[in-house]
């Protein structure tokens, strides 16, 4: 296990370019399968999930090449169904989440897929319910295998189009369902999509690629199947969540910081969400440059109430951002009140920036309230874990801005998502060590 040595109360000054993004990626790499021409992705991050995705397709027989650190051309003309049946397939597979994104191009263009179970004992687990009730409704049948290999096989021999309203507006489980619904005959109409940049990125890749797709960046999406979808090349947006973090990065340590090449216009209210926590920024062009801020104050609504900021599917605040807020709010001057209403227990990780000196109210699962110390007050260095990769960012940020030193441990959760970001804080002034 590895680990991170950081060297608190640094005030970093320069220009970072944000990584493809993460979220993106995944869902791209996997509707390579859906064409047996090649495909060229540019802007791919050099990350811990995104290359064992990359290492998958290799095993399941797709021709992988590099042709510059971030841009890689993928032909899956020989792609070996039988793989999707060895140990060694589900061993990797399981280990990935991300991995549950190649049933819907399987199950598209092959008409069969195969899933290790994904946990607990029920396929019916909530954040994978919205893949397989789509699949369902296309026409796809499951059948558990319930010896020790724990695998569902999928027929997809008759994927026909129809309508569906999602039970929730999922992003994976949208773009999972529209990657089998282009090769499906007849039209689907799926009702509640998630539209969020990266899954309108998907779906013009796909329509590039010979697909039939309207209703893109809408929660209306309308899907003519084809026969069949040739190869194109395609660019990823940079990484939203990079962004959010640089820009509560360069508040909490009073930082100055460029943040190049941004792709504005897709970043949806995160802008804003971070200018109500009091921080300056401006863009300038396509970069969004922060200011070395003392002091930032939160604002209040209209009628005086404490802020409260909580996440929401697309066009609402991204959850993966919570985290980053929760942090920057704490030297910040004012009340804020955090509401994980996505999901729960990511808000566990407070308890260490508690025992740093935060002033903060873990009021449940969902809910933290912070009472920014407006500089009065710095943290201090500790030795900590990463418990996931939003709150591993999180506490780097603490750790940066604290007095002495800290350690924290578990990295490979912040790698899973963040590349090379010791390297590149590193770069503009950061003193973080990899042990």
């Amino acid at each position: 296990m590895a680990s991170f040595r950081i060297a608190g109360d640094q005030h970093l000054k320069g220009e970072i370019n944000p990584q493809g993004a993460k979220n993106e990626a995944l869902q791209i790499l996997c509707a390579v399968l859906l064409t047996d021409q090649p495909v060229t992705i540019h802007n791919i991050p050099d990350i811990r999930d995104v290359n064992k995705l990359i290492e998958l397709l290799g095993d399941l027989g797709v021709q992988v090449q590099q042709l510059s650190p971030s841009s890689y051309r993928f032909q899956a003309d020989q792609v070996d169904i039988a793989i999707l049946d060895t140990a060694d397939y589900r061993e990797k597979a399981s280990a990935l989440r991300g991995s549950v994104m190649l049933l819907g191009p399987m199950l598209g263009r092959f008409k069969t897929g195969r899933i290790p179970r994904p946990g607990g004992d029920k396929i019916g687990r909530r954040r994978l319910d919205t893949h397989f009730l789509g699949f369902e409704k296309l026409g796809a049948k499951f059948n558990f295998d319930s010896d020790e290999s724990g695998m569902y096989h999928v027929d997809a021999s008759h994927l026909k189009g129809t309508y569906m309203l999602l039970d929730e507006a999922s992003v994976t489980g949208t773009a999972n369902v529209v990657m089998a619904a282009v090769l499906a005959e007849g039209t689907t109409t799926i009702y509640n999509a998630a539209c969020e940049p990266y899954l309108q990125q998907l779906c013009s890749m796909l329509n590039r690629m010979g697909a039939k797709i309207s209703g893109i960046s809408s929660n209306l999406l309308t899907i003519e199947g084809v026969d069949k979808l040739g190869g194109t090349d395609h660019t990823m947006l940079p990484d939203m969540i990079e962004i959010g973090s640089f820009i509560g990065l360069a508040a909490m340590t009073q930082s100055e910081i460029t943040i190049k090449n941004c792709q504005i216009p897709q970043l949806g209210i995160i802008p804003d969400v971070f200018k109500r926590l009091g921080i300056k920024m401006e863009f300038r062009g396509d970069d969004i440059f922060v200011p070395a801020q003392e002091h930032y104050q939160i604002e209040s609504f209209l009628d005086g109430g404490m802020m409260t900021v909580s996440d929401a599917p697309w066009p609402g605040f991204t959850p993966d951002l919570l985290s980053i807020v929760l942090v920057t709010a704490i030297q910040a001057q004012g009340t804020l009140l955090v509401h994980q209403k996505m999901f729960e227990s990511r808000l566990f990780f407070v308890d260490k920036l508690i025992e740093m000196g935060a002033q903060m109210i873990l009021c449940d699962p969902h809910r933290a309230t912070v009472i920014g110390l407006n500089r009065q007050q710095q943290l201090k260095g500790i030795r900590m874990s990463s418990p996931d990769i939003r709150a591993g960012v999180a506490l780097l940020i603490a750790a940066l801005s604290a007095k002495g030193e800290s350690i924290i441990d578990n990295i490979e959760q912040i790698d899973r998502g963040y590349q090379n970001i010791d390297g590149r804080l590193n770069a503009i002034g950061a003193k973080i060590e990899r042990l």
